[in-house]
């Protein structure tokens, strides 16, 4: 399985099809032919080197959460009800 991972546009690079994106201090090129050129301050998923998605900020916030929710859990700080909330029954 391959987790796709949210990353900020910082800059383009050659014609387009690449650009430098960031997150938490990690700067990466990734191919940007899937979803075309991004302006820098724009969220992508990216995966294995490809954006594969724009990322809206509400969509954003929930991955963040899903995320912070993972390594909190992979450190033994699980607490039943407090994560993943979208996913609890109503």
């Amino acid at each position: 399985m391959c987790l796709a991972i949210p990353m900020q546009v910082v800059a383009l690079a050659g014609d387009g099809d690449l650009a430098w994106v960031e997150r938490a201090g990690r700067r990466q090129l990734v191919n940007m032919m899937l979803i075309g050129p991004q302006p820098p301050g724009a969220w992508v998923l990216t995966s294995l080197g490809l954006a594969r998605e724009v990322v809206e900020p509400g969509q954003l916030a929930l991955i963040e959460e899903a995320l912070a929710a993972l390594a909190a859990s992979l450190a033994g700080d699980h607490e039943p009800g407090r994560d993943f909330g979208d996913l609890q029954p109503k």
